[in-house]
């Protein structure tokens, strides 16, 4: 496996764990507005690897294991990075953004980087088949990112679960981005990929513009 891919994967179990053991550790780096507002922006970047529990860092990083070596073949190591960080941050960004007003919001997980190294994948390989949840019927990856897409928008209206929808949002839209910028071909052979996808995205902001609640 790439050392790229086990460095990130091993800095997200070693952080984890000693959340899991400290929970003094846990509070000092997980995202909470009310410090983020105070001057602890490290938050922004250290709650990407934190989790709950084990089955939170399982679920993630067993995503993470199968979507990133698609990124790393197409755009090396230094992409691939540039990309988990910006969707981690991006992701942390809009939370606070739609959270600013609630001091006691916190959040925790690789998730937001995740969806980014997930959505980079779906522009560069559309067609390849993916499972929606638990629904053991392939769908073509395309349908995929736009279904969840729709399905996080609706979490963040509903507040739906304990899960960072807005997160996964932010992710998507920084791999979304980025997989653009690294691959601009994409504009000719993807596009109509590329138009399908931003259809959720415009949604949200619109949806957000006129309902900001």
């Amino acid at each position: 496996m790439n050392l790229s891919i086990i460095a990130i994967i091993v800095a997200n179990v070693l952080f984890s764990l000693q959340g899991f053991s400290n929970p003094s550790f846990f509070d000092k780096y997980k995202f909470n507005v009310g410090a983020i507002k105070r001057g602890e922006q490290i938050r922004m970047l250290s709650s990407g690897f934190l989790h709950v529990n084990t089955t939170h860092l399982l679920f993630n990083m067993l995503t993470f294991y199968f979507f990133a070596p698609i990124i790393v073949t197409k755009f090396g190591d230094v992409k691939f990075i540039i990309i988990y960080l910006a969707s981690l941050l991006l992701g942390n960004l809009l939370s606070y953004n739609f959270h600013k007003k609630e001091d006691y919001y916190t959040a925790v997980g690789a998730s937001g980087a995740v969806t980014g190294i997930l959505y980079a994948s779906i522009l560069l390989l559309p067609n390849m088949s993916l499972y929606l949840f638990f629904i053991r019927i392939p769908i073509p990856a395309w349908l995929f990112g736009i279904l969840y897409l729709l399905y996080s928008i609706y979490g963040m209206k509903k507040q739906l679960g304990n899960i960072g929808h807005d997160a996964h949002f932010g992710g998507a839209i920084a791999g979304y981005l980025l997989t653009i910028l690294f691959a601009p071909s994409l504009l000719t052979t993807q596009l109509w990929v590329i138009a399908l996808l931003a259809v959720p995205i415009v949604l949200l902001f619109v949806l957000q513009k006129i309902n900001p609640n």
